[in-house]
């Protein structure tokens, strides 16, 4: 058994078709996987054909931007074996959507404004089947520099980070609300990489409404954060899920499956 339980494809901010993804999958060995793509399931039906074409057990995902307003600060929070019908994350998740694609047209008309050449409708076009634009695709518009590039990075950092013409977040919804919205559709609510954005003081609340995991196992985990997680997870009871945080050539350079999950009831 061998479990990749955090994978993105092209339904969000993934590169990569559900398809190639799932090829990569089978040839790295994987039996279980799990596509959480942000804020939407409407890959779940493509990665349930493909993983019954490559004969690996799909385990429903997805993964919700959320925001702790007591501390504030990001959280994203994975959702495990929802209800097909996902009405509850449907629902909470739909606004994020909007919020991020009307933030996206915003920060393309600014750089736009700046004097760099975009073409909306080509950026729009380029990111389906995701019906929504996120800052990668117009960052595909702008460079052929890889995401690992210096070149990238500096792009990147010049255009949406700190005084960046595009710089600034859409508002995401309330971390005990994504976690509530999971869990009201039957799926069992994550933590993700709670050591890259400093989650780790707030599980202890949202165990309290229902928290069932946390991610032990990722790329920019440390030795300590994976103690860290193991310390609580036995403390409260939670099971540890990992990955790869695969977004194909938008993001780090992984291949699926070189980062896995602990074993844990989603995988029995």
């Amino acid at each position: 058994m061998k479990a990749d339980l955090h994978v993105h494809s092209n339904f969000s901010d993934g590169s990569n078709s559900v398809r190639d993804a799932m090829k990569q999958a089978y040839d790295n060995g994987i039996t279980h996987i799990s596509f959480v793509d942000h804020d939407t399931v409407a890959g779940l039906p493509e990665v349930q054909r493909q993983g019954s074409e490559f004969g690996i057990t799909v385990i429903p995902g997805i993964e919700i931007s959320a925001y702790d307003f007591k501390r504030n600060r990001k959280v994203h929070v994975l959702g495990y074996n929802y209800q097909t019908e996902a009405v509850n994350i449907k629902e909470t998740c739909d606004q994020i959507l909007k919020r991020r694609h009307k933030h996206s047209l915003w920060q393309a008309d600014r750089i736009r404004a700046a004097g760099y050449s975009l073409d909306m409708d080509a950026i729009i076009e380029a990111a389906k089947p995701s019906n929504t634009v996120y800052k990668q695709h117009i960052m595909q518009a702008l460079t052929d520099a890889a995401f690992t590039a210096a070149e990238y990075k500096q792009l990147y950092i010049k255009l949406f980070k700190g005084d960046g013409v595009a710089s600034g977040d859409t508002t995401y919804v309330d971390v005990f609300d994504a976690v509530r919205a999971i869990i009201a559709d039957g799926g069992v609510a994550v933590i993700a990489h709670p050591g890259q954005l400093d989650s780790y003081d707030l599980i202890p609340e949202l165990v309290q409404i229902g928290l069932g995991g946390i991610e032990r196992n990722h790329l920019d985990h440390s030795a300590k954060d994976a103690q860290k997680v193991e310390t609580l997870a036995k403390q409260y009871n939670l099971i540890m899920t990992g990955g790869t945080d695969y977004h194909g050539s938008f993001g780090e350079a992984i291949e699926i499956g070189s980062i896995s999950s602990p074993f844990n009831r989603l995988l029995e």
